[in-house]
């Protein structure tokens, strides 16, 4: 049976109630901090053709792999612990890749220390926004992903905000930043988000109480590489 595909996206505002599309699963929808399907699809549908490759240095359950491959993409997809057997071990601010690879390169990261991915010790998401750090560290990813990409080709990179104890941490403004000294920025979307675990209606009461915001969306900003 042939997977219904999602809309094709003419916006920036991304709005997907589900994580995923279609009859077949795209990464696992219980996994903390799982990617929605219909981004990866969005994205790929504007910046790749078929059989260019792919490359997702955080693949978390493996959302990128599972829409790549019905896409007739090439992909390949890392984690510092891997969540399934097609995801390879490796840091993303070191990967076994040659210069200039991939034609295209997709990121979902950590924002802070959040959610809990695992215990590897060099894993950017046990570190806290709040320590500059984790800027640092993201900055590192950052060089890496600029030296596999091929000149004139696009990363696509999705990240939130943290809001905690009315202090506010813009984690998307300071990843633009970092991006922005070595791409060409394209474009920022906005992804809202449904199916975090404040979305309930004790926490919407308690945002009013206390007059804080909820998380409402993602930042979706897209890059190109261009040679300087």
């Amino acid at each position: 049976m042939k997977t219904k595909k999602p809309q094709f996206e003419t916006t920036t505002l991304w709005d997907f109630p589900t994580q995923n599309y279609g009859d077949r699963p795209h990464g696992y929808n219980k996994y903390s901090g799982v990617t929605p399907a219909f981004v990866i699809w969005n994205l790929i549908q504007r910046y790749t053709k078929e059989d260019d490759l792919v490359v997702d240095p955080m693949c978390g359950s493996g959302t990128t792999i599972d829409v790549c491959v019905e896409e007739n993409r090439k992909v390949l997809g890392y984690d510092i612990v891997p969540y399934r057997n097609d995801i390879k071990q490796a840091d993303a601010r070191k990967l076994p890749l040659e210069d200039e690879t991939a034609d295209f390169i997709f990121i979902d990261s950590p924002y802070s220390d959040n959610i809990k991915y695992n215990d590897h010790q060099d894993n950017i998401g046990n570190i806290s926004c709040e320590d500059p750090r984790f800027f640092e560290e993201l900055e590192r990813v950052v060089k890496e992903m600029y030296r596999v990409l091929k000149p004139g080709k696009y990363i696509a990179w999705l990240i939130g905000d943290q809001a905690k104890k009315k202090k506010l941490v813009p984690a998307g403004f300071k990843l633009y930043s970092i991006l922005e000294n070595y791409f060409k920025p394209v474009d920022i979307i906005c992804v809202t988000r449904h199916n975090q675990t404040s979305n309930t209606p004790i926490w919407h009461e308690r945002a009013k109480r206390y007059n804080f915001y909820l998380r409402g969306f993602k930042y979706l900003m897209i890059m190109q590489k261009v040679n300087k």
